[in-house]
């Protein structure tokens, strides 16, 4: 029995922070970072079965085009995204009734996707494209603290990555996950495949220098420099390997695919990007209710 300390349930029979009942969740879960973006991707719904909201977490369920979708607003970072993705999972394997795991055969593996925003690493990568994220690599530290990471993660890469960046051994051991080839499938002909970083921070840790400077100077560039079996940096964001590690563990299907709006090259950025966001959303609504 899961102890009620460990999954709190509140007294409507909802999980505790994104207060999300287990009937209400669909297969197909679409994460983003705003909860106004919530609101706003359920707004193309067909039908809306059910909303929640609590802090930073908002959740709609519908159907479009006769496939049923769930969207969750995570707001920023693996810290949050470590919240959301045990308590879909918890809605989706745990009996709330018994508080125990349900048998294998009534388990459910989810197909989750988060729609973001990302800064581009590579030249050829242009404002608004749309990124996925073939590997989810992590400089956040999430996933080092959750048993079976041998099975999940790609030791050759993180290998290659410590040693070729120089990596601080004072900075958080990276780890990288494989998507869900399917997924990366799916969205192949829409987005740019690569290695999506996720980082714990907006500013020192993506390299960006206001008034404080960087530990490690060139920490931009010996990302950039890295490579791995033609598998270079293509993007920064902040939740990517969180969902990526994460589903792995519990067996569900993830990716991350974000918009473009930051060149961290060029320096250049699109702060009205409202278009670009707008694009990303309708295109992945199209891919993932066969309506392409």
């Amino acid at each position: 029995m899961i102890g009620k300390s460990e999954l709190i349930i509140n007294g409507d029979g909802s999980v505790f922070h994104l207060h999300m009942r287990p009937e209400a969740l669909a297969d197909t879960v679409l994460l983003v970072g705003d909860p106004e973006r919530s609101d706003w991707i359920a707004r193309y719904f067909d039908r809306i079965e059910s909303s929640s909201a609590n802090r930073e977490f908002r959740s709609h369920t519908g159907t479009l085009g006769g496939v049923r979708l769930t969207v969750v607003s995570t707001g920023i970072g693996c810290d949050n995204i470590d919240i959301v993705m045990n308590e879909l999972d918890a809605l989706a394997n745990v009996d709330f009734a018994t508080r125990t795991v349900k048998p294998p055969a009534q388990r459910r593996s989810l197909r989750i996707v988060r729609l973001g925003t990302c800064g581009a690493l590579r030249e050829e990568i242009r404002l608004g494209d749309l990124v996925m994220s073939a590997v989810s690599g992590g400089i956040d530290g999430l996933l080092n603290f959750y048993a079976g990471g041998d099975a999940v993660c790609d030791r050759a890469i993180e290998e290659a990555f410590v040693r070729q960046t120089g990596w601080g051994e004072r900075w958080a051991r990276p780890y990288f996950v494989h998507n869900d080839p399917s997924l990366i499938e799916l969205f192949g002909d829409v987005a740019i495949a690569g290695l999506t970083l996720s980082a714990p921070g907006f500013y020192a840790p993506q390299g960006r220098v206001v008034r404080l400077p960087l530990a490690c100077a060139d920490y931009l560039e010996r990302i950039r420099r890295f490579e791995y079996e033609g598998l270079r940096a293509a993007n920064f964001e902040m939740e990517s390997s969180a969902i990526a590690g994460l589903g792995a563990l519990a067996g569900h299907r993830t990716l991350t695919v974000c918009t473009v709006i930051a060149q961290r090259v060029a320096s250049d950025s699109r702060p009205d990007y409202a278009g670009f966001v707008r694009r990303l959303v309708e295109t992945a609504l199209a891919k993932l209710t066969g309506g392409e």
